[in-house]
């Protein structure tokens, strides 16, 4: 199949990008990589009267510290995010889930904040943001703000961003001390979306004791999710002192309402999630106490 019929739009700048959707309204849609939205269109999954491409706004590209956190433009390509040294050095969380993203050919177009604004439960940077606790920049015709990953995703490729609204950057903080990060998931193929997947942070003190972790979970929910059970009962407590099949379970505890489909059933997706956490529990605390 072919797309429907649309217009095409082509700005410069963010100023020029918030002008039009605000001009064209719901019917407008904004265009990242389009490793997601293009083949939507093809499919007619989805259509829009008109698309308005951000791949010549330069100013949404980029990656630098600021404020104590990396921010990172969204319009920085996948491949871009993989290939760089800060990014592996402040935020490697980020850097160990990229290449689970698709092929490198995906990677070269697609962005992260197309990842983010598309919202799919099964991907990998939706849950690294949630995980870390990463802060959103948004522009509109009514001036800047900044969403908390936590209250960014509301379901199945829908965000709290409104129709005028579009995604310029994400801040990750930067985990200093002992800590270690890992990212596990179980897919059909390498660069499929997840069945069920885990990101971890652990940081501990001089004693060996988690002085903070957090737990993330993707093709798990309509949403990425935290395991907050998992978080609460670790913190405080020493890496000998926790199991990682304990934390495993508790991560899928407070799940509410796991998917079941072709590829596998909610009891499936959660035994096969608690233990994608144990093994990223295991080596993120590995990590951190070789640190």
């Amino acid at each position: 199949m072919k797309p429907a019929p649309f217009e095409y739009h082509a700005p410069s700048t963010v100023d020029e990008v918030v002008a039009l959707l605000a001009e064209l309204g719901d019917g407008a849609k904004v265009l990242a990589g389009g490793q997601s939205l293009v083949p939507m269109l093809a499919l007619r999954l989805a259509v829009f009267d008109h698309l308005v491409d951000l791949r010549r706004v330069d100013e949404l590209r980029g990656i630098e510290r600021r404020n104590g956190g990396l921010h990172i433009g969204a319009g920085t390509t996948q491949a871009a995010i993989e290939a760089s040294d800060v990014v592996a050095a402040t935020v490697p969380l980020l850097a160990l889930a990229t290449p689970f993203i698709g092929h490198f050919q995906i990677r070269n177009r697609g962005t992260i904040g197309g990842t983010l604004a598309h919202a799919d439960p099964a991907a990998e940077y939706p849950a690294v943001a949630l995980t870390l606790d990463a802060q959103l920049d948004v522009d509109s015709p009514r001036g800047r703000r900044t969403i908390p990953a936590s209250g960014f995703f509301t379901g199945t490729w829908t965000t709290e961003l409104a129709d005028d609204e579009v995604l310029t950057g994400a801040t990750f903080p930067i985990w200093d001390g002992r800590s270690g990060f890992a990212v596990e998931e179980l897919a059909r193929r390498h660069g499929d979306f997840a069945i069920a997947g885990a990101t971890v942070a652990v940081e501990l003190d001089d004693q060996g004791g988690v002085r903070r972790c957090a737990v993330g979970l993707f093709g798990l929910g309509s949403t990425p999710e935290r395991g907050a059970a998992a978080e609460e009962a670790a913190t405080g407590a020493t890496v000998a002192e926790i199991n990682a099949d304990d934390v495993g379970n508790l991560a899928m505890s407070t799940l509410e309402s796991v998917p079941s489909d072709a590829h596998g059933t909610a009891q499936y997706r959660t035994r096969v999630g608690a233990v994608m956490v144990a093994r990223a529990w295991r080596r993120a605390v590995e990590e951190a106490t070789r640190a």
